[in-house]
């Protein structure tokens, strides 16, 4: 196993106005060995952003690059699957290398961690958001009484905390919203965060897939191993635990590890932690754009994601052309998996699946 940290920046590039700023110069502080490079805008930095070439030093950017920025647009826009609102970002990328990940497509390449120093302001705008939505009357299936809110659509937060006290200063607002929570998907698992005491406010939501699959396309990431022994201790810890079993991919025998999968899950949890646990189900999506660059790093990854023999190409929400598994396939093997679920793991509520 590599003992190399997860990320360990060389050369951070600044924006002046986050140098400014006092989280902007604590992330310096954190990393004072490292060069500094000023650019004009986090969006826009060649030898990062937009250069094909740089598939080939893909995880070494993501281990060696980090970026500081101002996060200039401050949105929360209605969601309605995951959360009921996504926050506005304060990071994205990531210094993880899933093969299948999305957040590539929309800001170059490697497209390592940017971390968004104007955090007093991102958190006073939510703040101020949850209160003009009130409390919540009705219950529905993303939660029964509060409303959650996304803080990591472009980035893991568990990672970010590696970097900034972004995320803790997130967890220790919504710690104070009754009527709101935060929300994440991570695939790492950082320890630190058992510290934060965050009084049910906060759901981490571990992603799983079986660890045939995670070993060819999760790189860099915790093992599963290590994702299912966490789930007790983050629910002890006072966070509200959830799993998302995703991407499903499928290819020979996926069915079988799926059903091993579930058997370890609930061998790793507690009837308290099973008692709140809660799934979502994302079948896989792709892009051949994304296909392409992975042919330069990670061509073994896309033997299991590129089947032109089981896809249809797809419109996203953001006007993108994607594929994934064809409409009547996917309803059957999305059927396939939740009656997995409902053989060995009853338990578990699916919160939706897509």
């Amino acid at each position: 196993m590599s003992t190399k940290p997860l990320i360990s920046p060389t050369r951070i590039y600044v924006e002046p106005a986050a140098a400014e700023l006092p989280r902007g110069r604590a992330v310096l502080d954190r990393f004072p060995d490292a060069e500094r490079v000023e650019v004009d805008s986090h969006w826009r930095i060649p030898e990062l952003h937009g250069d094909e070439a740089n598939a080939r030093r893909w995880v070494r950017i993501k281990q060696e690059a980090l970026v500081l920025g101002v996060k200039k647009s401050l949105s929360a826009r209605p969601n309605g699957r995951s959360a009921h609102f996504i926050a506005p970002s304060t990071a994205n990328g990531c210094a993880m290398a899933c093969a299948y990940c999305y957040v590539p497509r929309r800001k170059g390449y490697s497209n390592p961690i940017t971390v968004f120093a104007n955090i007093e302001q991102i958190t006073g705008y939510l703040a101020r958001h949850v209160a003009r939505q009130g409390p919540m009357t009705e219950p529905g299936q993303v939660d029964d009484a509060a409303w959650v809110y996304d803080i990591g659509e472009n980035s893991d937060c568990s990672v970010d905390a590696l970097v900034s006290d972004n995320v803790r200063d997130l967890v220790e607002l919504f710690r104070g919203l009754p009527t709101a929570k935060a929300s994440f998907a991570t695939k790492h698992v950082n320890r630190d965060l058992l510290d934060w005491d965050p009084r049910g406010r906060t759901r981490v939501r571990f992603s799983l897939m079986p660890e045939r699959t995670a070993k060819l396309l999760d790189l860099r990431t915790s093992p599963i191993t290590e994702r299912l022994a966490a789930l007790d201790d983050f629910r002890a810890a006072g966070y509200e635990v959830h799993v998302n079993l995703s991407p499903v991919v499928v290819h020979d025998g996926w069915l079988e590890d799926w059903r091993e999968l579930l058997v370890a899950l609930g061998d790793a949890i507690s009837p308290a932690t099973r008692d709140q646990l809660a799934a979502e189900i994302i079948m896989l999506t792709h892009n051949a754009a994304l296909h392409e660059v992975n042919l330069r790093w990670h061509p073994r990854a896309e033997d299991v994601l590129w089947r032109p023999d089981l896809q249809e190409s797809k419109r996203s929400e953001g006007g993108g052309t994607n594929v994934r598994y064809r409409r009547g396939l996917k309803r059957a093997l999305l059927d396939d998996l939740l009656g997995l679920i409902d053989q060995y793991a009853p338990y578990l509520r699916v919160r939706y699946a897509f």
